[in-house]
């Protein structure tokens, strides 16, 4: 089954994740982006890649795990910070071509310790950064 034929599907049919995953629109290097959102608070705090390895180990174990592009490795959130993201759900898009993590975020996600990744602010002027690091 295709995304074009989920679609119109009825609510709560099931598709094997398997299935699922063969679908997703991987990019050339494997990845899809994911991203990760505070589950009770709606906020929106970083944007990360995925690959099929990563996202499985995310479903089975609930910690959150990425594939680090710069470090061309997995990256399991607050493995050396301690901040970590436990997996409340996942969500793919309609197109296949995008995650979306809802978390539980101990501490901030941000390596620059703030409370999330968006921190500078665009206007058609400037960029101007609108928060601090987390103490």
């Amino acid at each position: 089954m295709d995304f074009k034929t989920l679609e119109s599907q009825p609510l709560h049919t099931q598709v094997p994740l398997a299935e699922l995953l063969a679908k997703v629109k991987w990019n050339r290097d494997g990845l899809i982006p994911a991203i990760a959102q505070q589950h009770d608070t709606g906020e929106v705090l970083m944007l990360a890649w995925m690959n099929d390895q990563a996202l499985r180990e995310t479903l089975s174990t609930g910690r959150v795990c990425y594939w680090s592009r710069s470090r061309q490795s997995y990256w399991r959130k607050g493995e050396s910070s301690g901040n970590q993201q436990r997996l409340v759900g996942a969500y793919l898009d309609c197109d296949g071509d995008a995650l979306l993590i809802k978390v539980d975020q101990t501490g901030p996600a941000c390596h620059t310790l703030r409370h999330n990744c968006f921190y500078i602010e665009l206007s058609s002027q400037h960029g101007e950064i609108i928060s601090t690091p987390m103490e």
